[in-house]
Protein backbone atom coordinates (compact mmCIF):
# COMPACT_ATOMS: atom_id res chain seq x y z
CA UNK A 1 0.00 0.00 0.00
CA UNK A 2 2.99 2.33 -0.77
CA UNK A 3 1.10 5.09 -2.71
CA UNK A 4 -2.41 4.13 -0.62
CA UNK A 5 -3.80 7.53 1.13
CA UNK A 6 -4.08 7.12 5.39
CA UNK A 7 -7.71 7.44 4.43
CA UNK A 8 -7.71 4.16 2.58
CA UNK A 9 -5.46 2.22 4.95
CA UNK A 10 -8.12 2.88 7.74
CA UNK A 11 -10.94 1.78 5.61
CA UNK A 12 -8.57 -1.27 4.80
CA UNK A 13 -8.07 -2.04 8.36
CA UNK A 14 -11.26 -1.38 9.33
CA UNK A 15 -12.29 -3.93 6.66
CA UNK A 16 -10.39 -6.54 7.91
CA UNK A 17 -11.69 -5.62 11.13
CA UNK A 18 -15.33 -6.48 10.40
CA UNK A 19 -14.47 -9.36 8.21
CA UNK A 20 -12.75 -11.28 11.61
CA UNK A 21 -15.50 -10.00 13.50
CA UNK A 22 -17.92 -11.87 11.17
CA UNK A 23 -16.08 -14.86 10.99
CA UNK A 24 -16.14 -15.02 14.93
CA UNK A 25 -20.06 -14.38 15.42
CA UNK A 26 -21.38 -17.24 12.89
CA UNK A 27 -19.34 -19.36 15.20
CA UNK A 28 -21.83 -18.61 17.71
CA UNK A 29 -18.61 -16.46 19.39
CA UNK A 30 -19.32 -13.61 21.28
CA UNK A 31 -16.96 -11.02 20.10
CA UNK A 32 -16.94 -7.07 19.71
CA UNK A 33 -14.74 -4.15 18.52
CA UNK A 34 -12.31 -2.91 21.56
CA UNK A 35 -12.82 0.86 22.21
CA UNK A 36 -10.12 2.80 19.51
CA UNK A 37 -6.68 3.18 20.77
CA UNK A 38 -6.90 0.07 22.84
CA UNK A 39 -3.47 -1.38 23.44
CA UNK A 40 -2.88 -4.72 21.85
CA UNK A 41 -6.61 -5.58 21.33
CA UNK A 42 -8.80 -4.96 17.88
CA UNK A 43 -11.63 -7.02 19.36
CA UNK A 44 -12.72 -8.43 22.11
CA UNK A 45 -13.84 -12.10 22.62
CA UNK A 46 -15.64 -13.14 25.51
CA UNK A 47 -16.52 -17.43 25.18
CA UNK A 48 -20.00 -17.28 27.09
CA UNK A 49 -19.67 -21.42 27.96
CA UNK A 50 -17.02 -20.29 31.28
CA UNK A 51 -13.73 -20.44 29.01
CA UNK A 52 -11.56 -17.17 29.65
CA UNK A 53 -12.26 -14.17 27.18
CA UNK A 54 -9.46 -13.81 25.32
CA UNK A 55 -8.27 -10.43 22.76
CA UNK A 56 -7.72 -10.34 18.94
CA UNK A 57 -5.24 -8.16 17.34
CA UNK A 58 -6.13 -7.71 13.27
CA UNK A 59 -3.62 -6.83 10.66
CA UNK A 60 -4.63 -6.32 7.03
CA UNK A 61 -3.42 -6.27 3.68
CA UNK A 62 -4.98 -5.74 0.41
CA UNK A 63 -1.85 -6.94 -1.35
CA UNK A 64 -0.74 -3.61 -2.31
CA UNK A 65 1.97 -2.88 0.16
CA UNK A 66 4.12 -6.37 -0.82
CA UNK A 67 3.42 -9.78 0.41
CA UNK A 68 3.54 -9.26 4.19
CA UNK A 69 2.04 -7.63 7.20
CA UNK A 70 3.81 -4.77 8.63
CA UNK A 71 4.49 -5.49 12.62
CA UNK A 72 6.96 -3.57 15.26
CA UNK A 73 9.20 -4.89 17.43
CA UNK A 74 6.83 -5.00 20.55
CA UNK A 75 4.79 -7.66 18.71
CA UNK A 76 7.94 -9.80 19.68
CA UNK A 77 7.29 -9.42 23.57
CA UNK A 78 3.10 -10.60 23.15
CA UNK A 79 3.43 -13.87 25.01
CA UNK A 80 -0.01 -14.13 26.56
CA UNK A 81 -2.10 -17.23 26.13
CA UNK A 82 -5.33 -14.56 25.44
CA UNK A 83 -3.96 -13.11 23.05
CA UNK A 84 -4.37 -13.90 18.84
CA UNK A 85 -3.53 -12.83 15.48
CA UNK A 86 -5.74 -12.51 12.63
CA UNK A 87 -3.65 -11.64 9.69
CA UNK A 88 -6.32 -11.00 7.34
CA UNK A 89 -5.28 -10.65 3.17
CA UNK A 90 -8.61 -9.11 1.53
CA UNK A 91 -6.67 -9.24 -2.16
CA UNK A 92 -8.72 -12.26 -3.42
CA UNK A 93 -11.77 -12.80 -4.29
CA UNK A 94 -12.42 -14.77 -1.20
CA UNK A 95 -10.93 -13.17 1.55
CA UNK A 96 -8.66 -15.16 3.79
CA UNK A 97 -7.70 -15.04 7.24
CA UNK A 98 -4.79 -16.70 8.94
CA UNK A 99 -5.60 -17.00 12.96
CA UNK A 100 -2.31 -17.73 15.30
CA UNK A 101 -1.13 -17.46 18.98
CA UNK A 102 0.82 -14.48 19.96
CA UNK A 103 3.40 -17.00 20.70
CA UNK A 104 4.16 -18.18 17.37
CA UNK A 105 3.63 -14.96 15.83
CA UNK A 106 6.52 -13.44 18.51
CA UNK A 107 8.79 -16.28 17.91
CA UNK A 108 8.67 -15.76 14.07
CA UNK A 109 9.46 -12.13 14.12
CA UNK A 110 12.53 -12.98 16.08
CA UNK A 111 13.63 -15.52 14.09
CA UNK A 112 12.98 -13.28 11.01
CA UNK A 113 14.39 -10.41 12.32
CA UNK A 114 17.71 -11.95 13.12
CA UNK A 115 18.23 -13.38 10.00
CA UNK A 116 17.01 -10.14 8.65
CA UNK A 117 20.20 -8.29 10.51
CA UNK A 118 22.41 -11.63 9.10
CA UNK A 119 21.68 -11.08 5.68
CA UNK A 120 24.11 -8.18 3.58
CA UNK A 121 21.77 -5.49 1.95
CA UNK A 122 22.26 -4.59 -1.90
CA UNK A 123 25.26 -2.84 -1.59
CA UNK A 124 26.69 -5.74 1.09
CA UNK A 125 26.50 -3.62 4.03
CA UNK A 126 25.05 -4.85 7.34
CA UNK A 127 21.71 -4.13 8.01
CA UNK A 128 20.90 -1.68 10.96
CA UNK A 129 18.50 -2.69 13.92
CA UNK A 130 14.77 -1.16 12.83
CA UNK A 131 11.52 -1.22 14.84
CA UNK A 132 9.87 -2.46 12.08
CA UNK A 133 9.53 -6.42 11.37
CA UNK A 134 7.12 -8.23 8.70
CA UNK A 135 5.09 -11.12 8.71
CA UNK A 136 5.21 -13.21 5.94
CA UNK A 137 3.96 -16.43 4.73
CA UNK A 138 7.85 -17.13 3.06
CA UNK A 139 10.11 -19.67 4.54
CA UNK A 140 12.76 -18.16 7.36
CA UNK A 141 16.53 -19.14 6.62
CA UNK A 142 17.39 -19.70 10.04
CA UNK A 143 14.14 -21.76 10.89
CA UNK A 144 12.96 -25.05 10.36
CA UNK A 145 9.74 -24.26 11.52
CA UNK A 146 9.14 -21.69 9.03
CA UNK A 147 9.13 -23.74 5.44
CA UNK A 148 7.45 -21.49 2.60
CA UNK A 149 4.05 -21.37 3.33
CA UNK A 150 4.04 -22.28 6.78
CA UNK A 151 1.34 -19.73 7.93
CA UNK A 152 -0.91 -22.23 5.66
CA UNK A 153 -1.42 -24.59 9.03
CA UNK A 154 -3.03 -21.44 10.29
CA UNK A 155 -5.43 -20.46 7.75
CA UNK A 156 -9.15 -20.11 8.85
CA UNK A 157 -7.97 -22.01 12.12
CA UNK A 158 -10.83 -20.31 14.50
CA UNK A 159 -10.84 -23.26 16.65
CA UNK A 160 -7.77 -21.88 18.20
CA UNK A 161 -9.91 -19.06 19.84
CA UNK A 162 -12.87 -20.99 20.09
CA UNK A 163 -11.84 -23.70 22.34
Amino acid sequence: MNDVSNADKNLVGAAGEHLVLSRLLTRGILAAQAPRGTRKADILVNHLDGKPPCLVQVKTRSGKGGDGWAMNEKSEHHLEDDLFYCFVDIEPEHPRVFVMPAKRVAEFLKESHFAWLLTPGKKGQMHNPTPMRVMTNKPNPVSENTPHGWMDEYLEKWELITN
